[in-house]
């Protein structure tokens, strides 16, 4: 592949214009694997998840013993009343579950990294603590990683590469990432798995799947309250990621995918033809800010708000169009290239939207731009979010969906407090859950808004809600119309619609997204407040 023109794969593919080598898709055998490797792992996810009478193995007991270890104590000082606040007892409960997930390894780790990017999906004081698992990650001994890589290369460190950074530039849970230059002179990034962690994930699932069902009604985190669930989501998002093959075949999807839908704002770097296996992945190193710099992209002239905004049509496009989207957003996974593009990083998660999912999601999004409420509880019952025989009507009165937009804003701490109490309740009793891909979807867009927070503060939501929708009609809303056997000129967004999903009057022309958190930290210090009486 050396000495083809670089064209080749820029032809189909949103990588970079000097690439160290081309891809040429037909000819990669790993990504020939792919679809077999992914149908099976998501064939293991029932039997990992399948609550055994029987406790599973020695590991449960380590399990166990650090949990209770972890959660007796609080409980205890609960019953005595020694928190003054809701607050303050939701932070010790987070900071021990935090120390026994580093104390249990790889799979907990890994499900805290999870639960630190889904703000908004729960509590604050758990993301937060859990954000520590992000960069508190050990790194395995050099001497562990060259193992791993001889073996899976079938070749000497000295064979491949001319340089191999012995510290690692990152260490996650999974696998931890060096800084390397091959004997053909191309500088590259190399991941490498723990050479253990694949078996102590699948043990961990089974004692997850054997401990959930003792959890229920049982953990003091809202969030959480469906233990069983929460274990069968972690599943089938983390065994995706115990091969690489997988991993660098959603590379070349998600690549393939902008390249198709013409967005010239994403940058996906190059795995390497040859250097992926099961436990290594070789790849093109691209360097840029970090996500958080923004004052250094800002006097490099970089447009922040246009990053956002690149940002989010990206994952709406993939989702919708193509069903595929990057699935774990967060400020470790992308940073920002010198011209503003951004650089796509770390592809072990990516959601998959086929046939009547992506239908289905398609008509859930309809439905939230023309306030289409029942249309919206249909499409979300269909993607799995509701049980199939779900009464629509019913949960429509009982959610209170059929009713006029409340401004949130106007009603007091008690109030509010009731009404997150009530929703959380009935969506309970219907049997509600956040499928997989929902999930991931829901978890990026709470990172964008994070995002926003920083990068476009002065952003008008408004505005820009209206020029995406309108984007989508030129671009998609004749694919679109047609995949949903609808008139897509009939079609029209219903701005009043989406002015009350932010809780504010009809007669709002404007809102900026500095103003919308000021409304949220109104909303959030009302509900503290009357928490704390």
């Amino acid at each position: 592949m050396q000495g083809m023109s670089v064209l080749e794969d820029r032809g189909w593919a949103a990588f970079t214009e000097e690439g160290p080598w081309t891809l040429q898709r037909d000819a990669i055998r790993w990504l020939q694997l792919a679809a077999d490797l992914r149908a099976r792992a998501q064939a293991e996810v029932p039997a990992l998840t399948k609550a055994g009478k029987m406790p599973p193995g020695g590991r449960v007991v380590r399990v166990v013993r650090v949990l209770s270890a972890a959660v007796t104590p609080w409980m205890v000082r609960k019953k005595r009343g020694h928190f003054a606040t809701p607050e303050a007892s939701r932070a010790e409960i987070s900071l021990r579950l935090r120390k026994a997930a580093e104390q249990l390894g790889p799979t907990y780790i890994k499900l805290g990294q999870i639960i630190s990017s889904g703000e908004g999906l729960f509590p604050a004081e758990l993301v937060n603590e859990f954000k520590k698992c992000r960069d508190q990650v050990p790194a395995e001994p050099f001497d562990t990683v060259r193992v791993v890589v001889e073996a899976d290369l079938g070749a000497r460190l000295e064979d491949v590469f001319a340089s191999f950074d012995r510290t690692p530039l990152a260490a996650a849970s999974i696998a931890q990432v060096h800084a390397a230059t091959l004997l053909t002179g191309e500088e590259v990034v190399v991941k490498v798995q723990r050479p253990s962690v694949a078996g102590l994930v699948r043990k961990d699932l089974r004692v997850m799947a054997w401990l959930a069902p003792f959890l229920v009604g049982r953990i003091p985190i809202a969030s959480l309250a469906n233990p069983p669930a929460l274990v069968e989501l972690f599943a089938e998002t983390i065994v995706e990621e115990l091969d690489f093959r997988m991993e660098a075949a959603n590379m070349i999807d998600v690549a393939a995918m902008l390249h198709e839908l013409g967005n010239h704002g994403y940058v996906v770097p190059r795995p390497h033809p040859t250097l992926v296996t099961r436990r290594v992945l070789v790849m093109q190193k691209l360097q840029g800010f970090n996500f958080d710099d923004v004052v250094g992209m800002q006097n490099a002239g970089i447009d922040t708000e246009e990053v956002v905004r690149t940002a989010m049509v990206a994952l709406m496009e993939g989702a919708m169009v193509y069903g595929v989207f990057h699935g774990d957003l967060h400020g470790g996974n992308l940073f920002v290239l010198a011209d503003g593009r951004t650089a796509l990083l770390d592809f072990g998660i990516v959601g998959r939207l086929s046939g009547d999912r992506r239908l289905a999601f398609l008509r859930m999004m309809l439905g939230a731009t023309t306030n289409d409420v029942k249309g919206q509880m249909a499409a979300m019952r269909d993607l799995g979010a509701l049980p199939a025989d779900t009464d629509l009507d019913a949960v429509i009165k009982d959610l209170r969906l059929d009713q006029p937009t409340v401004d949130p804003t106007t009603l007091t701490g008690e109030e509010l407090v009731a009404e997150v109490q009530r929703v959380v309740k009935a969506l309970l009793g219907y049997g509600a859950k956040l499928p997989k891909e929902l999930m991931l979807y829901v978890k990026n867009m709470v990172f964008l808004d994070g995002a926003m927070a920083r990068l476009a503060p002065d952003l008008d939501l408004l505005g820009e809600i209206g020029k995406i929708s309108l984007m989508f009609a030129e671009r998609h809303g004749e694919r679109l119309g047609r995949e949903l056997g609808i008139d897509h000129t009939a079609v029209a967004i219903n701005m009043d619609g989406v002015k009350a999903s932010f809780g504010v009057d009809t007669d709002t022309d404007q809102l900026t997204y500095r103003e919308l958190q000021a409304r949220r930290e109104l909303i959030q210090k009302r509900m503290r407040d009357h928490v704390a009486r």
